[in-house]
Parts: C-alpha cells; structure tokens; sequence
C-alpha cells in the first residue's frame, strides 16, 4: 500500500529550488500544498522536476481534520486541484487541528486521545476523501503535552483512524522522537504497535533541546537519535520512500551535521 512512491525525497520551497534541482537520484518532493495555485502555471522549480520526472507530492498543513467543524470545502477543493495539476500519486495532511470557532491558530494543535476526538478526525477525513482524487495519507504530528482527557494510546488512536477511513499512514520518525522526549514512552515501542503495512513514506527532520524541551524544528541537523530510529523501523518493516523536511537554513546545517558524522 505505498501509492505509487519509492526511494529518496526532499521537500521543496522556492527559496531552495536551485540546490532542489541539483540533488542526484531524488524521486520525489514534497510542496506545502497551500502555496501552489491549483490553477494556472506551476512554480519554475516545480514545473522543471516534473518535466524530469521527478514525483511532486502535495502536503496540506491547513485542512484542520481534527477540528471539531467539518472541514471547509473549498480547502478541500483546492488540495485536489494541486494534486491535479501536479499529477500526484497521492496527497498528506496532518491528525491535528489549527483553528476553532473562526480562530487561526497559526500552527499544528494536537488532539485529545479520546473517542469523540477520534469519530471527528474520521469524518472530516471522510469528507475530504470523497473530494480528493488520490489516496490521503495522514501524519501524526508532534506535541508537548498530552491532554488530561486522552483515553487511547498513541497507537490505538492512530490505528482506529487508518482503520476506519483507508487512509494511508505518513509516518515523520522525528515527531515520533519528540514525543517520547516530551512526552514520555519507549519510540520503539510505538514502532511495534503501528500498522507499518500502511506507510506511504517517511519524514525525517531536524530539532532542537530548548528549555526543556525537543522541539521539532526542520532547521536543525538531525540528531543520532532520529536517524536511530529510522533503522530501527527499518528494521521492522523497510518504508517505500523517505522524505528529508527542510525549513528554510535547514539545509546548511543538516549538512554540516553529517560532516560531523550525526
């Protein structure tokens, strides 16, 4: 069940566009699905790797799934026409919520691990599925905290959703890493418990200690500890595609932490 995708992948932003198109062997990208016009001509950068053959895979940040309202539905229409125009293999979206009651929170909430919190995430899922012209694949995100209200385990919540709606899974082994920092628990015990049968691919990224706290930042080197547990899923089941997530003064540092051997 992998949609199509295989090999190695960076995500792409305009700003790194040129260094983008001179990676070697690349097979896909991902682009924040908000900043392309689904209508119209594509990004320079974008349009020269798909005459390349290079795989472009949209990835929504804004759909809001696990929000309580149903999802709006000209964003829905908007991420399928991206993964048209861009002739995707399938579309990413996160298990999170980013507004509430007409309020932009501006970034990625977590949800309560709760049965109500499960039954919204699928049936705004659902909806955006009956729109969307390729499968969904959805990514857990990262947090610093758990609700007092979570009545499942992160596995369980995230099985119940795959389950119930098909969706494909888009498994970032950094959140994976952030939470067990933040939040407690064994990452490789999560790993056992997944459904890795459902992978579409794999992010991998960068963070950061700061008061505390890992916080998944993408303009980090990546530490040991990821990529540890990118061999250890690896080890379980072997993933299609892996995808390196940028921010913007990611790159420099990734690649002066591989020189120092992280």
């Amino acid at each position: 069940m992998t949609a199509g995708l295989s090999g190695v992948g960076i995500g792409w932003r305009p700003e790194i566009a040129g260094f983008v198109a001179g990676l070697p062997g690349l097979r896909f990208v991902e682009v924040v699905a908000e900043t392309v016009a689904p209508a119209g001509p594509l990004p320079d950068g974008l349009a020269e790797l798909r005459g390349r053959g290079v795989t472009v895979v949209p990835h929504g940040v804004k759909l809001s799934l696990g929000g309580a309202e149903p999802v709006d539905p000209a964003r829905v229409a908007h991420l399928a026409g991206v993964a048209a125009a861009l002739d995707a293999p399938l579309v990413s979206e996160h298990i999170a919520f980013v507004r509430a009651g007409g309020v932009e929170a501006g970034h990625l909430l977590p949800l309560p691990r709760s049965r109500e919190a499960v039954a919204a995430v699928v049936a705004n899922v659902r909806r955006a599925q009956a729109e969307l012209p390729v499968p969904l694949a959805l990514e857990p995100i990262a947090a610093l905290f758990d609700w007092p209200d979570d009545e499942l385990e992160e596995a369980d919540f995230l099985t119940e959703i795959l389950d119930a709606t098909g969706a494909l899974l888009l498994l970032d082994v950094a959140n994976v890493h952030a939470n067990a920092r933040n939040r407690g628990g064994d990452p490789a015990a999560l790993l056992d418990r997944l459904p890795l049968d459902r992978i579409a691919y794999v992010h991998v990224a960068g963070g950061a200690e700061q008061g505390g706290f890992y916080h998944d930042t993408h303009t980090d080197p990546v530490p040991a500890e990821v990529l540890d547990l990118v061999r250890e899923l690896c080890g379980r089941r072997r993933p299609p595609a892996l995808l390196l997530v940028f921010a913007l003064g990611g790159i420099a540092a990734t690649c002066a932490g591989s020189r120092r051997g992280v």
